[in-house]
């Protein structure tokens, strides 16, 4: 069957599926959303496309889910053009190669106890201990210490010129002792410090947050948030066009049309969607097979097909949302001679929180198929997929990651993703050159030369045929009518804030 076929087949079935489901989703986001909390201001109801992988520690994917809540804040943010902002910090300044000295804004805790220099030491302490360490941090020698009160003194091993885009990161989020009162679990539960309190958490199915009235940036607008976290798209969709919900995370782009044009946001993000393959393990540790299975994905038509116009073709790991690197792509080198498939069976996963990823995957699929491969696919949910495809379990994997969501550094996302001890190197790549050259762009000062130099890094890592970008996208945000004041953030950290209301 030819892909256009396949994607003819996989659209009927998708608008089948909304139509089927729509009758039974009535009723299932009602939570008495609509009340008036107290204080004032209607509650939000959010619907979240991932539900909490890692029981919401900030040092994975959950991290994001927090700072994109209002929970949870970092010493520093990012700002529009991607530099470093003030956050709990409200300024800094080098003092030598390897320190820096951040003042601290005066701020409190979601339990009341005051954001002093000490009790963010001890909270960057914990990050540095984690075990897989944050991604911002993986590598990075990190120590803190108070200088007095309201100041703190954060030195690294070795030079590290981004060390405030670096300390932005949802994984670098600080808490309060109560957060660290378990050991070996970290919980945000009243010890955040953003404008909402995290009060309960079912699982993986819902949250409930409340204003936090105490909040150094001002009062929000609403008395809090009711989140579910709906993985199937379909259903958030159907919810928010019901009015059950407010506010429809990663809207799928096979429901777009079905909403109002004025419920549509559409957000240009540096998440790019790639095949990544397992050099580690299995079939695809041979360089050759690697090759074989690059040459055979054929990317034109996904991003017209599968992603409907809502996405770009492939170009490299950072993509045209990253205006910098557009045009300015390095041809990889060193590639190796693509060998003959003959059968090699491998295991290609996806998980459907983005129900985009199936689709990509069935092509992909019928791609390598038709190169030789023998495939199985798998589909879970992301939270029952992350720790088998870390422990090289499959043999390729489907992926969308944002390329700036750790630190706004291009160079942290290779650090993290591609390195021999990257913390989510879901290639399980392990590369002598690729360390190299990422180390160098880690070493480099100058902004203009460092995206330079994670230009040469990207070159050879995708020299090395362990990932395959396929299309970079852009998000859709689904927001109801009576509702203002919605984060749409190229970086996809942040979702609501204080003037998010309804």
């Amino acid at each position: 069957m030819r892909t256009s076929s396949v994607l003819r087949v996989l659209r009927r079935s998708r608008v089948l599926a909304a139509l089927a489901v729509a009758p039974l989703l009535a009723g299932c986001f009602s939570s008495g959303g609509g009340e008036q909390g107290a204080g004032g201001g209607a509650r939000l109801r959010v619907a979240l496309a991932f539900p909490p992988a890692e029981r919401l520690s900030p040092y994975g994917a959950d991290g994001t889910i927090l700072s994109r809540l209002g929970i949870t804040e970092s010493l520093t943010a990012l700002d529009g053009n991607g530099a470093a902002a003030p956050a709990l910090a409200s300024s800094w300044r080098q003092e030598g190669a390897r320190s820096w000295l951040f003042t601290l804004r005066e701020a409190a805790f979601h339990d009341g106890t005051a954001v002093t220099a000490q009790a963010v030491a001890a909270s960057l302490a914990q990050a540095a201990r984690a075990r897989p360490a944050p991604a911002a941090v993986s590598g990075v020698e990190l120590t803190a210490e108070a200088v007095d009160r309201h100041r703190l003194r954060i030195t690294t091993g070795r030079p590290d010129p981004i060390l405030p885009l670096r300390l932005s990161s949802p994984g670098l989020a600080v808490l309060s002792a109560k957060a660290y009162a378990h050991r070996g679990t970290v919980d945000p539960a009243g010890s955040g410090t953003g404008p909402f309190v995290l009060k309960k958490v079912n699982g993986t199915a819902s949250a409930t947050l409340q204003r936090y009235d105490g909040y150094w940036g001002g009062r929000a607008r609403t008395a809090g948030i009711d989140v579910r976290f709906v993985a199937d798209g379909t259903a958030r969709t159907n919810a928010l066009r019901s009015g059950d919900v407010d506010i429809a995370e990663a809207v799928p782009v096979a429901q777009a049309a079905t909403l109002d044009a004025g419920a549509r946001r559409e957000t240009a993000t540096a998440r790019t969607t790639s095949l990544l393959l397992n050099s580690r393990s299995g079939p695809f540790r041979d360089a050759g097979l690697r090759a074989a299975a690059r040459a055979a994905v054929d990317t034109s038509g996904l991003a017209r097909g599968v992603y409907e116009g809502h996405a770009d073709r492939g170009a490299g790991i950072y993509g045209p949302a990253v205006t910098w690197a557009e045009g300015k792509h390095l041809r990889p080198g060193g590639r190796a001679a693509a060998k003959p498939a003959d059968g090699t069976a491998v295991t290609l996963a996806t998980y459907d929180n983005r129900p985009e990823l199936p689709e990509v995957a069935q092509v992909l699929k019928q791609q390598l198929e038709k190169a030789g491969f023998r495939v199985r696919l798998v589909v879970r949910e992301y939270s029952r997929l992350e720790s088998d495809a870390l422990a090289g379990k499959f043999d390729a994997f489907v992926l969308a990651r944002n390329s700036l969501v750790d630190t706004g550094d291009p160079v942290a996302v290779l650090a993290g993703d591609y390195t021999c001890d990257g913390g989510y190197n879901l290639a399980l790549l392990c590369d002598r050159g690729v360390d190299r050259a990422v180390a160098a762009a880690e070493r480099t000062a100058d902004p203009a030369e460092r995206r330079t130099a994670a230009l040469r890094a990207e070159a050879a890592i995708l020299g090395t045929d362990t990932v395959v970008p396929l299309v970079h996208q852009r998000v859709i945000t689904g927001v109801g009518s009576a509702v203002k004041g919605v984060l749409l953030d190229p970086y996809e950290r942040a979702l609501v804030g204080t003037g998010t209301r309804r």
